[in-house]
């Protein structure tokens, strides 16, 4: 049983830092890419970065200069630094990674339970 269970979600005010952390556990053969998503209340989850298992990144262009994706291949962990945080930040973070679990064929899509970040302005 695979799962990704993500931390580090709370509140901050504007222009302040948190940090995400997603970890997958389970049966793993193999991660490909690592991503983040967001969903803000009333709107459709959206793309926030994404890291391909060779450090490739993407962000979305609001982001882009104040958030960073890391991972650590050896713990199965993503990480989100999110800096100069903004009002418009507030949503849910969700982490989605793309892999293959013991016994399985094929990748598939595993998504984390979500945690919350409120920024204040």
């Amino acid at each position: 049983q695979v799962q990704l269970v993500e931390s580090g979600g709370g509140l901050a005010q504007a222009g302040g830092s948190l940090r995400l952390s997603c970890a997958a556990s389970g049966s793993i053969s193999s991660i490909n890419a690592m991503s983040w998503y967001r969903q803000a209340p009333g709107k459709q989850r959206e793309l926030v970065a994404a890291i391909t298992s060779g450090g490739r990144t993407n962000y979305a262009d609001s982001v882009k200069g104040r958030f960073t994706i890391s991972r650590d291949n050896a713990k199965n962990t993503v990480y989100l630094q999110m800096n100069s945080l903004k009002p418009e930040d507030t949503a849910d973070y969700y982490c989605n990674s793309d892999l293959l679990a013991s016994g399985s064929l094929y990748l598939r899509d595993y998504w984390g339970q979500g945690t919350q970040v409120t920024v204040s302005s």
